[in-house]
């Protein structure tokens, strides 16, 4: 019975000794380690507002809905079309497009803090294909800003958009 008991304790202090090492190793990986923007990028998001800034007049709000994703692999696709569009295509009896969706692989520049889709397909837009939509990109909670720049970087649209 004195060889079982000593053999449990021993067992039992090297168990705890195991459980001390993986509680003080824990916080130097999980609680070390920063996230970079491109990990912060990957989910999915909902349209909450698409404004546009014209050179002259109020800013002018599209009124779109969308969904964005982001994947682990580099991979991203957005859609988004007016909100209206069912209703004015019910009312014009015929088909309406309208929106951008396209899809591609994307490169993050954290310092910069741009994101560029390389579009790789887009059924409403060809002319992208084989383009970049450069975007600049800020965090602010659980919402992604993506800003549209002109060639003199005055921001012409920005998309806020609200993870799922």
């Amino acid at each position: 019975m004195k060889t079982a008991a000593a053999a449990l304790s021993r067992f039992s202090r090297a168990l705890d000794h195991a459980l001390m090492l993986c509680m003080l190793a824990w916080p130097l990986t999980a609680v070390g380690q920063t996230q970079t923007d491109a990990e912060r990028l990957v989910g999915d998001y909902t349209l909450i507002s698409y404004m546009t800034f014209p050179e002259a007049g109020p800013a002018v709000d599209m009124g779109y809905v969308g969904r964005l994703s982001y994947d682990r692999a580099g991979n991203m696709s957005g859609l988004g079309m007016p909100s209206g569009l069912p209703e004015r295509e019910r009312e014009a009896g015929s088909r309406l497009t309208g929106g951008f969706a396209y899809w591609g692989k994307v490169t993050v520049d954290d310092e910069k803090k741009v994101v560029i889709h390389h579009v790789e397909g887009s059924p409403l837009m060809p002319s992208w294909v084989g383009g970049d939509n450069i975007r600049s990109y800020e965090f602010e909670g659980d919402l992604l800003r993506l800003s549209i720049k002109n060639a003199s970087g005055r921001t012409t649209a920005t998309l806020t958009w609200r993870r799922l």
